[in-house]
C-alpha cells in the first residue's frame, strides 16, 4: 500500500488566495448584479509594454522558421538574458553577480518553495511574521516547521520575527539562531522596507552564524527612497550568506506569462560544497527552462524602450498606491506602505479581526481585498490593498470605502 506525504495534511486550510477567491465566487454567485472590484490578490492589470509585445512576435516568427526554431533553453536560462540580467540589475549598482550565477526560472513564486529542496530536513527557517505564506507552506510540505498549534496560529519548529507597528514593521533579529532567514523586501505584505545599513546588520548577523538569508526582491522596481538598496549585494559579505529572487510578474506584468530568476554566488558554500552547483544540479535535473518566446519577452525588458516604458506602468501603479494611501489615511484609517511598495497595509476599524473586514468589505462595498491574518498572526487585526487595479476603479473602490 503506498503512502503519502503526511505534511500536507498539516497545513491548515487551503492556501490564503484560494480561499478568497472562493469566497468571491460564492459571493459573486449569490449577488449577479454586484461590481466586484478586486484590490486583494497582487495581479496586474495594465497590458504588455509595447517593447515587450514587439519581442514576442518577433521570437514567435522566429520559432515558425526552421533557421531559427529553438529547442529546450540551457539550463540556466539563455546568455543573452543572464547577461542583460547581469549588466542592468547588478553590474549597474555595483553588484559583482555574473551571468553564471542567474538561474532564470518560470517566476519567483516556484524558486521561492523549491530553494529549500538545498537544504536539510532538520534546518530552522525564520520567518518574518507577517508574510508571505509560501515561504512557511514549503517548508511544512517539507516536514521542516513541526506541529501547528490553531490558537496562535504558529509552527512548533519556526522562528518568527514579528513585523508590527511598534517596531515600524521593521524585526529584529532572531533571538534563536536560525538556519535559513526569509526577507521579503520590500516587504509583502506591509510594504516597508529597510535601509541598506539596517540590511547590513541581517548580512553580517548571517555571516557571523552561519545562516542563510532568502531575499525575495519582487518588487525592487518599486523603491523609490534613496537608502533603501535594490539588491542584497549592494550590502558587503552578501554574497557569502545570501539567495537573491526575482520576478518579471510585477515589474513588466509578467504573471500570466510567467517568468523570473534566482541568484545563487558561486561564493555561498557550505563548507566545500557550493550551493551554486547543488541549485544548478536541482534545476537541470527538475526543469526544462523558461520558453525562448519568453526569455526573448525578458530580454526586452531591458531595452532602452522596455525601460521607459516599465517605469512609467510602475508609477501607474504607484499613483494608484498614493490614491489608496491618502484615501484611506482621509477616512480614518490607519495606513502604512505605498511608498516602496505597491501595497497598503491597513489597520481594521473597530477591533474587527481581519476575515470580518473582509467580508464587511465584500458585502457592503463590493471590494476585495486580502485578510493580514492569512500573513501570519501578527497580521491579525491588519488588511492589505493592492495597486495593481486600474485607475478608475481604484478611486471607485476608494469611494466605496469611504462611503461606509
Amino acid at each position: 500500500m503506498y503512502k503519502i506525504n503526511e505534511n500536507f495534511q498539516k497545513l491548515p486550510g487551503s492556501y490564503l488566495f484560494s480561499t478568497i477567491g472562493k469566497k468571491v465566487a460564492a459571493y459573486q454567485q449569490a449577488n449577479p448584479d454586484k461590481e466586484i472590484i478586486r484590490l486583494g490578490i497582487g495581479d496586474v492589470t495594465q497590458p504588455l509594454a509595447p517593447a515587450i509585445i514587439e519581442a514576442l512576435h518577433k521570437a514567435v516568427d522566429e520559432m515558425g522558421n526552421a533557421a531559427t526554431f529553438r529547442g529546450y533553453a540551457p539550463d540556466l536560462g539563455y546568455e543573452f538574458l543572464r547577461s542583460a540580467i547581469a549588466n542592468t540589475d547588478y553590474k549597474a549598482r555595483g553588484c559583482d553577480i555574473s551571468a553564471d550565477e542567474i538561474f532564470v526560472s518560470d517566476g519567483a513564486k516556484s524558486d521561492s518553495a523549491n530553494i529549500q529542496e538545498l537544504f536539510a530536513a532538520d534546518s530552522r527557517i525564520a520567518v518574518t511574521d507577517p508574510v508571505y505564506p509560501v515561504y512557511v507552506d514549503s517548508n511544512v510540505m517539507a516536514g521542516r516547521t513541526g506541529e501547528y498549534d490553531p490558537k496562535t496560529e504558529m509552527w512548533s519548529n519556526v522562528i518568527y520575527m514579528p513585523s508590527t507597528a511598534e517596531n515600524g514593521f521593521v524585526p529584529e533579529l532572531p533571538k534563536e539562531v536560525p538556519d535559513m532567514i526569509y526577507l521579503c523586501l520590500p516587504n509583502n505584505p506591509t510594504g516597508t522596507t529597510l535601509t541598506k545599513d539596517e540590511l547590513q546588520v541581517w548580512v553580517d548577523y548571517a555571516n557571523k552564524n552561519g545562516s542563510v538569508i532568502i531575499f525575495d526582491a519582487a518588487y525592487e522596481a518599486y523603491i523609490s527612497e534613496a537608502d533603501v538598496p535594490h539588491s542584497i549585494y549592494e550590502c558587503e559579505g552578501a554574497k557569502t550568506c545570501a539567495i537573491e529572487l526575482r520576478s518579471f510578474s510585477k515589474n513588466a506584468g509578467f504573471t500570466g506569462v510567467r517568468l523570473g530568476f534566482t541568484v545563487v554566488p558561486k561564493e555561498l558554500k557550505c563548507g566545500d560544497v557550493s550551493l551554486n552547483a547543488m541549485w544548478a544540479r536541482r534545476h537541470g535535473t527538475k526543469f526544462n527552462g523558461a520558453p525562448y518566446i519568453v526569455q526573448r519577452a525578458g530580454e526586452a525588458v531591458y531595452s532602452e524602450a522596455g525601460k521607459a516604458q516599465l517605469k512609467d506602468q510602475v508609477a501607474y501603479y504607484m499613483n494608484n498606491a498614493k490614491v489608496i494611501k491618502d484615501g484611506l489615511a482621509e477616512a480614518g484609517y490607519t495606513v502604512y506602505g505605498g511608498v516602496n511598495a505597491p501595497y497598503i497595509w491597513l489597520k481594521t476599524p473597530e477591533n474587527m479581526n481581519s476575515w470580518e473586514f473582509f467580508d464587511f468589505l465584500l458585502e457592503n462595498a463590493n471590494v476585495v481585498g486580502t485578510p493580514g491574518s492569512g500573513f501570519g498572526p501578527s497580521g491579525e487585526g491588519y488588511f492589505r490593498l493592492t495597486a495593481f487595479g486600474n485607475y478608475e476603479n481604484t478611486v471607485k473602490a476608494l469611494e466605496r470605502i469611504k462611503a461606509l
